[in-house]
């Protein structure tokens, strides 16, 4: 039977949320293609370079914008609302925006988990009045207990953590990418950088991509200048074409003299349900390599294992979505390279693991 685009092949409870599976005949077909579903997420025709993410591209007028080094320069970190200065040491500064490039909502909630994993305390905010077209990016109304009207706005919040033990501690900066003013925006957050002595820029993001649910998510990183790119692997972006809001920040980070590196998840585009802690997971345990610091996320662990069984339930339901994910499976499967020394867990990866085993078998298990 012909399937269209918009086509839903199967319905399942995903938690709160619902799964919907879709299935492209088009996209069946070319295995290297990504099929992009629901406004604001990265395109298909995109996503083969977009992967590798526009660091060095931005829209002349944006660039013309954005605060960096060079004559002229004005100093916007007292623009930013603080309710108290971050006392931190060194920070990573780490930016996830609602959006474009957060496909199902991965990144989010891997920012989310960050700010609760770490108790991070909210410092700041950045005023949304100047930066959002209210047409596109509704305020919304809620009932605060159950009688008061209460307008939230869209926002974007600062959060500080101190990182015991570590070498830098962490500004997260979690919100919605704009509508308006992506130079005057990213200016601010980088002049907040420079101004707390950042160390480094992290920004996460994720996009829909032809990847199956049941394997390991893979994580692109970006690295924005050569040291970095060696050092971690990465590499530099030779992307041309529409970028988001954090394209925009890479390269105010650039034209300031700012170290910047992205990670991004890739998400299953057949599953519709948000968050996405598969996704979350992989991007938390990426950010754990770039960042030297241990995250523990026994909880996201578990909600991305209960997550992929429940997917797996609703794939299974039905025959043909089944067979279109099997060969999903067969195409990751004859790609996956092979795994070389360097891949091996490192000791701190086996250490945490042995302490997460210690932690579920409990003090009364005899073995």
């Amino acid at each position: 039977m012909e399937r269209t685009e918009g086509d839903h092949l199967a319905t399942r409870g995903l938690r709160h949320h619902v799964v919907r599976i879709r299935v492209d005949d088009l996209l069946v077909e070319d295995r290297a293609a990504v099929v992009a579903r629901g406004v604001g997420h990265l395109r298909a025709a995109e996503f083969l370079e977009q992967v590798r993410h526009g660091l060095e591209v931005v829209a002349a007028r944006g660039a013309n914008r954005a605060v960096g080094a060079g004559e002229g320069h004005r100093l916007t970190f007292d623009r930013i609302e603080w309710s108290e200065r971050p006392a931190v040491k060194s920070p990573l500064v780490v930016c996830a925006f609602k959006g474009w490039n957060d496909a199902g909502e991965a990144a989010t909630a891997a920012l989310a988990f960050l700010i609760d994993s770490f108790d991070a305390t909210e410092v700041g905010r950045i005023d949304p009045e100047e930066f959002y077209d209210f047409t596109a990016v509704r305020p919304t109304v809620r009932l605060s207990e159950g009688r008061t009207r209460v307008i939230e706005w869209p926002e974007n919040s600062i959060h500080a953590a101190q990182v015991t033990g570590a070498e830098h501690d962490l500004l997260l900066v979690q919100g919605t990418e704009p509508s308006l003013r992506w130079g005057q925006f990213t200016g601010m957050v980088v002049d907040a950088a420079r101004e707390l002595d950042a160390h480094m820029v992290i920004t996460l993001g994720a996009l829909l991509a032809d990847v199956p649910h049941s394997r390991p998510v893979p994580i692109t990183g970006i690295a924005s200048n050569g040291e970095l790119v060696e050092k971690l692997g990465y590499e530099r972006s030779t992307y041309e074409g529409p970028t988001g809001i954090v394209g925009v920040l890479h390269h105010a980070c650039a034209r300031a003299g700012v170290s910047s590196v992205s990670l991004w998840a890739s998400v299953p585009h057949y599953v519709a349900a948000a968050p996405n802690p598969k996704a979350a997971l992989a991007l938390i345990r990426s950010f754990e390599g770039v960042a030297g610091v241990a995250v523990e996320a026994l909880d996201l662990e578990e909600s991305a294992e209960d997550y992929e069984r429940q997917v797996s339930a609703a794939v299974a339901s039905d025959p043909e979505v089944k067979s279109f994910v099997e060969r999903l499976e067969q195409t990751i499967d004859e790609i996956q390279p092979e795994v070389t020394p360097d891949q091996i867990p490192s000791a701190d990866a086996i250490a945490r693991d042995f302490q997460r085993f210690l932690r579920q078998r409990g003090p009364n298990d005899p073995r």
